[in-house]
């Protein structure tokens, strides 16, 4: 179909291609790219360069299997919200409810780990303000953190118990347990702080559906959707079609980071982290997409209801505040920039001001760890997928802002 029908350009989207190409992968900083670009039911562009394996010499292809990193995390939250519509859980239970051992989590005051793995860490806590809920788990507003975060001695007991390490012989159950013996880094409702809090969700949905949190994902999520590239690891007869993952070399360029070949995505992992340890297709990934976008069905499938889709466009921070005012110093995020609120499990558009991008209120959004993306616009019936593989690339939040840029100035009809 021509995007001139649904209100976009033609030559405006050879525009998009023509940048991102030039300017990112001929620029050395994503070794390949594919894009697609849906809206008001029909895909209208599709954008395919460089390589998804530059070792091997093999070019992008449209059916790669790439890892999503975080674009797991509105998976997982979608798996949540099937069971609150289902009334097992909601998002105003406390979350020692349903995980007891939780109950007395302290907010962490001052002590270190122990500098023996064996021995259990020594800490100082003081109580929370309040109990964690659900809803925490779902913004990042719960008081975890992440090991990577190199911020404090709550990350050091994590790196130390290796949380969410997809090795991990106790699998979620056991992150849990590990999680019930370190403080909180604040606490729930007073701050923001990218975390592990979606992988909890994880478990959560395990325990409450009875079945593993993979097997409900399959059974409950990708099949119905038809997302049959999308799991926690690639299986062998698949392996060709998997990218390889790269990083920035020091003085430019990239170099391996992830041999597709040697991955540890090659099998099946212990851990099946909700909050980054999916691999998936771009066509995949849109169907899931498409399903939100459509309220909630696609193709006869009812996910969600278009009620509970709804809740995705809304600013669930104490006061309707923003992420970058609540972000503690030195946080990591998926997106950094002002005028972003947080939704169930990714971003949310609240002030278009303050991003100084092109977009609606309401939009939602997330990026993964090896720079891929996508968005969700519902006033315009736009949804934007982008796939690339280079980790701790810099060059990871510009290349989101040309994207949204691009994809917004191919416009010829605003919808909203």
């Amino acid at each position: 179909m021509k995007p001139e029908t649904v209100g976009m350009s033609s030559a405006r989207l050879a525009r998009l291609d023509h940048v991102m190409k030039r300017r990112y992968v001929d620029g050395g900083y994503l070794p390949g790219m594919l894009s697609y670009v849906y809206r008001k039911g029909h895909l209208v562009h599709t954008g395919i360069c460089g390589h998804m394996d530059v070792e091997r010499g093999k070019p992008m292809r449209e059916d790669a299997i790439f890892r999503i990193y975080s674009m797991s995390k509105p998976i997982t939250a979608v798996a949540l919200m099937m069971l609150v519509e289902e009334g097992l859980i909601g998002l105003d239970d406390v979350v020692h409810s349903h995980i007891p051992a939780w109950k007395n989590l302290g907010v962490y005051a001052s002590g270190m780990p122990s500098l023996l793995a064996e021995a259990p860490p020594s800490f100082i806590t003081t109580p929370t303000l309040r109990p964690m809920k659900v809803v925490d788990l779902a913004t990042h507003t719960s008081g975890l953190t992440y090991g990577f975060m190199m911020r404090t001695a709550v990350d050091a007991a994590y790196r130390q118990a290796k949380v969410t390490d997809r090795e991990s012989p106790g699998r979620l159950q056991g992150m849990i347990d590990q999680l019930a013996q370190i403080p909180l880094d604040f606490s729930p409702g007073t701050a923001w702080n990218y975390s592990v809090s979606i992988d909890v969700l994880g478990y959560l949905v395990e325990k409450l559906s009875g079945m593993s949190f993979g097997e409900f994902l399959r059974t409950r999520l990708f099949e119905p959707l038809g997302m049959s590239d999308t799991a926690f690891y690639v299986p062998p007869d698949k392996i060709e079609r998997f990218t390889s993952c790269y990083q920035p070399e020091t003085n430019g360029g990239l170099k391996l980071q992830d041999d597709a070949r040697k991955s540890t995505y090659t099998k099946p992992p212990i851990l099946e982290s909700g909050g980054g340890g999916l691999v998936s297709t771009a066509h995949d990934y849109l169907r899931f997409c498409r399903m939100m976008l459509n309220g909630g069905t696609l193709d006869g499938v009812q996910i969600l209801s278009p009620k509970t889709v709804a809740l995705f466009s809304l600013n669930y921070l104490p006061d309707g505040r923003e992420v970058a005012d609540m972000a503690l110093p030195g946080m990591f995020s998926e997106s950094s920039y002002a005028g972003i609120g947080f939704s169930l499990g990714c971003g949310v558009n609240v002030n278009l001001a303050k991003t100084r991008l092109p977009g609606s209120l309401g939009e939602y959004f997330w990026g993964g760890a090896a720079a891929t993306a996508f968005w969700i616009d519902p006033k315009e019936e736009l949804t934007v997928v982008f796939m690339t593989q280079v980790i701790g690339s810099e060059a990871r939040l510009t290349l989101r802002r040309d994207l949204r840029t691009l994809v917004y100035s191919a416009m010829t009809e605003s919808f909203g």
